[in-house]
């Protein structure tokens, strides 16, 4: 790694050890992400993955994850993931990425409970710093920034970049969002080095759309509607909607995003019907306001500007408790007038 680069990296995220060194006299490792992996998560740990497969032959390591989205298949080892977690297996080493709790692991909590000594490494200002060793950086854009960080540039392939990528576009929305920093630029022009094709990367995992996704953003952009001065809005998406528009949870990605982009919004809520009858919500702001207090008052989480809980009751009576939430917060800036 560049010395200028691994300085600024010291200097900004205090980095507490190397991935080599948390690796020496390991003989097994799981790595885990949170439920319904998106482009971060995937690809922060499918390039610690293939870094420890590709330098420690010897050693046993096991990714485990949620099915992930079909529009990153083509990363390096995807098909090795495990998203079934029906066994029964101790790890001397536990590798939580992207996950601000133990209950997002998912099934693979047991292996996480199970572990000699776990690690989080974590962007999400919500993390609580559960496992042995915490490396949480609310201000990093990404996972897989501080996953470069942590790993021996030189060993970092082609392919392992591509992941790295993936994940940092994602979570920045192609350098658009405001937790890009500098660094997070410096970073991505390193990865490029390593010869990724990055325009289609960028293409075909954040700008194209299915049918079916771009059918339920119509559906979505049809329903929403806006509240206090037109500041904030809002869309209930249900499982007849989804199914009108042969639509998966999937397919809704982007949609909040999208409906925050709408000219004079600070906030945008969408809520989804789950399978199981739960109700997810997603929440996005500009920075008006924080969306992972919010969240973090329903069980959920995530940055100030882009978080999310899982909700239970009636759709209607969901939106109306969040928009007290929204409102209670204008308040505290002197803006109660709004309606």
């Amino acid at each position: 790694m560049d010395k200028s680069v691994k300085t600024d990296l010291m200097k900004k995220n205090k980095l507490p050890f190397q991935i080599d060194e948390l690796l020496a006299g390991v003989t097994s490792v799981a790595i885990a992400g949170h439920t319904k992996p998106d482009g971060d998560c995937t690809g922060s740990t499918l390039a610690l993955y293939n870094y420890i497969k590709n330098n420690y032959p010897g050693l046993k390591v096991s990714l485990y994850l949620e099915p992930i989205p079909n529009l990153f298949k083509f990363l390096q080892r995807s098909g090795e993931i495990v998203s079934k977690f029906q066994e029964d297996a101790s790890y001397d080493l536990f590798f939580a990425l992207d996950c601000g709790d133990g209950g997002r692991l998912g099934g693979a909590i047991k292996f996480f409970n199970a572990a000699k000594k776990t690690v989080c490494i974590d962007h999400h200002i919500s993390n609580q710093s559960f496992a042995d060793v915490n490396y949480i950086v609310p201000d990093a854009s990404s996972t897989s920034e501080l996953v470069f960080g942590l790993l021996d540039e030189a060993k970092i392939t082609k392919e392992i970049a591509e992941c790295l990528y993936v994940g940092i576009i994602h979570d920045t929305g192609v350098f658009q969002y405001s937790c890009t920093s500098s660094l997070t630029m410096n970073i991505a022009g390193r990865l490029m080095d390593q010869g990724i094709d990055y325009p289609t990367i960028v293409d075909r995992t954040f700008f194209q759309k299915t049918f079916e996704q771009n059918q339920i953003l119509g559906t979505a952009l049809l329903k929403a509607k806006r509240y206090f001065d037109d500041r904030c809005i809002a869309c209930i998406i249900t499982a007849k909607d989804m199914e009108a528009c042969h639509a998966l949870p999937k397919h809704l990605e982007g949609i909040v995003a999208q409906l925050r982009s709408t000219k004079g919004v600070d906030v945008a809520v969408l809520i989804y019907e789950n399978a199981d009858g739960t109700y997810k919500v997603s929440m996005r702001t500009n920075g008006a306001l924080d969306v992972a207090a919010i969240c973090g008052k329903h069980g959920g989480g995530g940055h100030v500007r882009a978080a999310g809980a899982t909700m239970t009751g009636e759709p209607e009576e969901i939106l109306h408790t969040l928009l007290e939430d929204i409102k209670a917060c204008f308040d505290q800036k002197g803006e109660g007038n709004r309606t």
